[in-house]
């Protein structure tokens, strides 16, 4: 069976009895902080260690748009930088007022391919005092595995991990066979991760190349067929396609385009993660929600409580390659996360590290040679 998935953001409640619960007199452990500058979105989340992972304490996130016209100059404009340091600056009074100990933060696509790309990073160091790296896109499919390890049911072969970005899209294939030989989750290792592919395809760019016309389907479709002209099999990932044919695989999708596709299957009046994160929705009912979405037009869209106007122009860019991946990947279930990369992140900040072997004895062992 899937575990439900841990909501990092929520303290484990106390029973009390009627009684006033006793106070906890230990004072709060360091505070880490994660920040993800991504081709449309800056999102950060501030966090605690807890018993069973980490607890949420502060967060942020503000659209910045900072791949917007990147295709065509190849450079990230002036006033994409402008919202990037005005977020950025955000960020860092927040990491000040609650004493963080330790970050990572890191940026994506739009910082890879543009031409001043480490421009901007000498700009925020300057300006916010925050340290920053452009990592491949290996490093950014493998930390949004890591955030969503306990997304991954154990009961099925393989997991296929999409995040859908704003200016690429990172898959990765999950063995997790193997993991469960290993005693899956519940052993705090990480599964194996067979094989990786980035399609340099976003909704950002995905929607700059394909301005919206009054033929919506026509529109659609012709992004579909582009982002499944993006999406390659990498070396490894082949040999796993009969665990899609035979039912035993899943899906795994983090990014606010799957995050959005549920929030309209489940007809939410407004956002709710605590329903989203962790659901489970079948093929066809994600099909079904891209399809609803698919058939509006910008006003219609806009109207969808979980869309909004700020995600009414990229959210059928997000839809189209995620029927794209389902297309070459076919898998009868899908698991939804809120989370990903910044998780990962966090994860990587608290991990403690690993006692050697021998530890004390062969410390002691050690001092005794240097003293004879």
């Amino acid at each position: 069976m899937a575990r439900e998935p841990v909501r990092a953001e929520e303290p484990p409640s106390r029973k009390s009895g009627g009684r006033r619960p006793r106070r906890d007199r230990r004072p709060p452990g360091p505070a880490y902080a994660a920040i993800d500058l991504g081709t449309n979105n800056c999102r950060m989340l501030i966090a605690r260690r807890s018993p069973d992972g980490f607890r949420i304490i502060d967060s942020f996130s503000r659209i910045v748009r900072l791949g917007e016209g990147l295709n065509e100059s190849g450079a990230l404009s002036s006033a994409a930088m402008d919202r990037v340091i005005a977020a950025l600056s955000v960020c860092a009074d927040k990491m000040d007022r609650r004493s963080v100990k330790a970050s990572r933060c890191v940026a994506t696509q739009a910082c890879r391919i543009a031409s001043n790309g480490p421009e901007l990073m000498t700009r925020i160091k300057a300006e916010t005092g925050l340290d920053f790296d452009i990592i491949t896109a290996e490093e950014e499919a493998r930390l949004s595995v890591l955030g969503c390890l306990d997304l991954m049911d154990e009961s099925f072969e393989t997991a296929l991990v999409v995040d859908i970005g704003g200016g690429s899209t990172e898959l990765s294939w999950v063995d997790l066979a193997v993991w469960r030989e290993r005693g899956g989750y519940a052993s705090g290792g990480r599964p194996p991760v067979r094989t990786w592919a980035s399609a340099p395809v976003g909704v950002v760019t995905l929607a700059e190349r394909f301005p919206e016309t009054a033929e919506t389907a026509d529109w659609y479709a012709a992004m579909r067929d582009f982002a499944a002209a993006q999406l390659k099999t990498p070396k490894g990932a082949k040999k796993l396609r009969k665990h899609f044919r035979d039912g035993r695989a899943h899906l795994v999708g983090t990014s606010g385009t799957i995050t959005s596709v549920a929030g309209v299957h489940l007809e939410l009046p407004r956002y709710e993660r605590a329903k989203v994160d962790g659901l489970w929705m079948s093929a066809d009912e994600t099909l079904a929600a891209c399809n609803r979405l698919s058939a509006q037009d910008f006003k219609g869209r806009s109207a969808e409580p979980v869309i909004g106007t700020e995600r009414a122009d990229l959210v059928l860019a997000g839809c189209a390659i995620l029927e794209a991946v389902m297309a070459a990947w076919p898998a009868e279930r899908l698991r939804v996360g809120d989370r990903g990369l910044r998780e990962g992140l966090l994860m990587n900040l608290m991990r403690k590290p690993r006692r050697r072997r021998g530890g004390r004895r062969a410390r002691s062992t050690a001092q005794r040679k240097a003293a004879e």
